[in-house]
């Protein structure tokens, strides 16, 4: 396990990005957080960089120099980042989120000297999946995988359970039914379970300095071991 001085998270103000934030902020000895937000962030830390930006790919260059000036090297790229078609748009906006976005971020941490790199996906993720959303989160590791980190962390859960800032009632349902139908979901299927989204950000933390090299895949049974550590 490596000390990790400085991490570039990615997707800080959403579900688990939130949480993982707080986490992080939280440890007594823990990393400085450099985070690109398109608006100012409530929590206020001396260890908290705010590198307010666009988030186009016009802004790029400025936002490696902001965040190269707030601290020249990187030791670790986490990405919270995640959206839904609907809150989209388009089929492209999605695509300029969940792929584009999550790859030029982790550019830019690679760039900084990041080696290792943590990000969230989903289950079944896959470049060669038929549905348009598993085939996205999986061309999205495959291009992560080819970028240079010593070490590529992928979070793959299932349902994220918790409050969200914005409304999803399609979720909002099957959170509900979460305590009845994970039960249900046993032997293979059990990757599939719902899982808190403070669980997701308590094994993204966990996973922080792990330095043994290769390509990682986490689905439930491993993130639950994770964020009881």
């Amino acid at each position: 396990m490596s000390r990790v001085a400085t991490v570039l998270l990615a997707g800080a103000s959403g579900l688990v990005g939130q949480q993982v934030l707080s986490k992080l902020l939280a440890q007594a000895d823990g990393p400085r957080v450099l985070a690109p937000v398109r608006h100012e962030l409530s929590p206020r830390s001396p260890r908290l960089v705010t590198a307010v930006s666009g988030l186009s790919p016009a802004d790029d260059a400025a936002l490696s120099a902001q965040l190269r000036q707030a601290s020249p090297t990187v030791d670790a790229y986490v990405c919270c980042l995640g959206t839904t078609l609907k809150k989209a748009g388009s089929r492209e906006a999605f695509l300029a989120v969940d792929r584009d976005l999550v790859l030029r971020l982790a550019a830019i941490a690679r760039d900084l000297g990041a080696r290792q790199a943590i990000v969230v996906s989903s289950v079944g993720a896959s470049a060669q999946s038929g549905n348009f959303y598993l085939r996205v989160k999986g061309e999205t590791e495959r291009a992560l995988n080819e970028m240079g980190f010593d070490r590529v962390d992928l979070l793959r859960p299932g349902l994220l359970l918790g409050e969200r800032d914005e409304s999803r009632p399609g979720e909002a349902i099957a959170r509900a039914l979460t305590p009845f139908t994970n039960p249900l979901l046993r032997g293979p299927l059990r990757r599939y379970r719902g899982i808190a989204a403070s669980d997701v950000a308590a094994a993204a933390v966990a996973l922080l300095g792990r330095d043994e090299p290769g390509r990682f895949a986490h689905e439930y049974a491993d993130l639950v071991a994770l964020a009881a550590t």
